[in-house]
């Protein structure tokens, strides 16, 4: 079934004075907006080691590969043939100077070796004090996903009260839309907080 404002795209006739797809858009931006918050808070926390190898540590490291930045999952194959060993292969092996390079310079606090067809990432275990460290950068990561949520919920709470002043929708359109976004600012702040535990968990893992 065709909506009202989809229909109005379509057919072009002008958008009918209909609150509810005004609110509707504005929450939908909203959802849009927290879920890629959401979805940024596990990239960055992808990157942060825990005792195990993973080749999510060094996928989105950026690669200055012949003028060019590109991530190095787009430059090589990965192994994981021990629980602490991570194997890099470069596509090409013209590559692997850069590689180390990148990785040399990140925060993994590795040292990368090859033998001119693969690179090897041995992970010692985590020192007591260098995972102390990791769980407070999760966790300040984790307040700034929270806060961008809660950044977001705020511009659309603006742009909902706006619309209310302009006559756009009702007071009782204004209430209902703010109840349901803070019940989505709830749902994507628990998400951040379920991936900072289950991060914190891992970290503690000896």
């Amino acid at each position: 079934m065709i909506g009202v404002a989809e229909r109005a795209i379509t057919d072009g006739s002008p958008v009918p004075h209909y609150a509810g797809s005004v609110t509707e858009e504005i929450l939908l931006e909203a959802i849009d907006k927290m879920e890629k918050a959401v979805e940024h808070t596990q990239g960055q926390f992808a990157t942060v080691r825990t005792g195990r190898a993973s080749p999510a540590l060094v996928e989105r490291l950026i690669i200055h590969y012949y003028g060019a930045d590109v991530p190095l999952v787009q430059l090589a194959g990965f192994a994981v043939p021990e629980a602490r060993q991570l194997v890099i292969k470069p596509h090409d092996r013209g590559a692997m100077n850069a590689i180390e390079k990148a990785i040399r310079d990140s925060d993994l606090g590795v040292s990368p070796s090859n033998d001119g067809v693969v690179i090897r990432l041995n992970l010692p275990p985590l020192t007591e004090e260098r995972r102390k460290d990791l769980i407070k950068l999760v966790h300040h990561r984790g307040e700034e996903g929270r806060v961008a949520v809660r950044n977001i919920r705020r511009h659309s709470k603006e742009g909902l009260e706006r619309l209310e002043r302009e006559g756009g929708i009702s007071e009782d359109d204004l209430v209902r839309s703010e109840k349901e976004l803070q019940k989505l600012t709830d749902k994507h702040v628990a998400l951040i907080d379920e991936v900072v535990a289950h991060k914190e968990r891992e970290l503690k893992e000896i």
